[in-house]
């Protein structure tokens, strides 16, 4: 398949106050520039894609919170039952997400993330600014392959079936735009 490249505004960003919901992520400034990287990491080819695009962010001067390499070390985890590990993961997102000011969310997957889409959910109902990233070529609807509930959170969805054009695409818009 040959790479589709869109990069699309969600509407949430645009909707007059009375269309806005109550709990809307839309900040009022553009400021700060932390950002907590939300997206699958459960193989090295998806932990290999989330360290090229946090490189990109942190290139252009963004500090990225990225769960798989900035999360809980499985040393703190050891000796610990399900329930005290899977708080411990949770508390520390949780936290890192309201410390930051950008959501990213990599959307790839057969759906995206359902981690992901908590963390997404956090961000947008505490008015991070949120950014999407998709590459995954399994949508065949392209213009409706996203949940509105999703979608609707983005500022902007980047999107590209090649993910080194996604890249560019990033790194172009970040040459000429702040997050």
């Amino acid at each position: 398949m040959t790479g589709l490249s869109s990069c699309t505004a969600g509407t949430a960003a645009v909707n007059s106050p009375e269309q806005t919901p109550a709990v809307s992520g839309e900040p009022e400034s553009r400021t700060g520039k932390k950002i907590y990287f939300a997206g699958p990491m459960f193989s090295q080819g998806e932990k290999d894609f989330n360290l090229k695009l946090a490189k990109v962010l942190e290139d252009n001067g963004y500090e990225v919170f990225l769960p798989q390499r900035d999360g809980i070390e499985a040393a703190m985890l050891e000796g610990k039952s399900e329930k005290e590990k899977a708080q411990m993961i949770f508390e520390k997102d949780v936290s890192e997400i309201m410390k930051a000011d950008i959501v990213v969310m990599l959307l790839d997957g057969r759906v995206p993330d359902e981690g992901a889409c908590v963390e997404l959910g956090i961000g947008y109902a505490n008015q991070k600014r949120c950014y999407g990233l998709k590459t995954d070529t399994r949508s065949i609807e392209i213009d409706l392959d996203l949940n509105p509930m999703i979608s609707e959170c983005f500022i902007k969805l980047f999107k590209d079936f090649d993910g080194d054009k996604l890249i560019e695409q990033l790194e172009q818009y970040l040459a000429e735009n702040e997050l």
